[in-house]
């Protein structure tokens, strides 16, 4: 994700920082970690119940879904590794990483999938400990986001350097 240098107030900057912010605020809630009934039925109310009760339904981790989520996540990675050498190209200047890194492209693609792989990781780590609706948003919100960053390097207009004529 990338954005100009000059006076302005990178609005992605602070878009990323917010939703930094609100993923830390989430997480550290107990209440989204407590995901168990608040008040345990009384053993009276247990031994009303007749029957097995069927285990909570859960999905593997590489379901459908998960699959194309995972998908989505490589294609918006894909789509700002491009987007961020167009304006690269264009003269502008990257905010979030040093132009050095940008402009070396194999470190810079490496960088992308690395991303990609880290959200997975994340992804997986929900899953495993039973936050599914948690595994899925990890994935909607990186494809928003990074998507979002792509569209805005894209809009971003040409940098005209001025150049001295002899």
């Amino acid at each position: 994700m990338g954005g100009r240098m000059a006076e302005e107030n990178f609005p992605v900057r602070d878009l990323c920082i917010t939703v930094v912010m609100a993923l830390a605020c989430l997480l550290g809630s107990p209440a989204v970690l407590a995901q168990g009934q608040s008040n345990p039925p009384s053993a009276s109310e247990a031994a009303k119940k007749q029957g097995v009760q069927a285990p909570p339904k859960t999905h593997r981790f590489w379901d459908k879904e998960n699959d194309w989520l995972f998908a989505g996540v490589g294609a918006s990675r894909t789509l700002d590794y491009f987007s961020t050498l167009n304006f690269r190209r264009r003269g502008d200047h990257e905010v979030l990483l040093t132009n050095a890194v940008v402009d070396n492209h194999a470190a810079f693609a490496a960088i992308e999938a690395g991303t990609t792989g880290l959200s997975i990781g994340v992804s997986y780590l929900f899953h495993h400990y039973g936050h599914h609706k948690l595994e899925r948003w990890v994935s909607i919100l990186h494809i928003g986001a990074t998507t979002g960053g792509a569209i805005n390097n894209y809009c971003l207009k040409t940098v005209h350097t001025m150049t001295t004529s002899p």
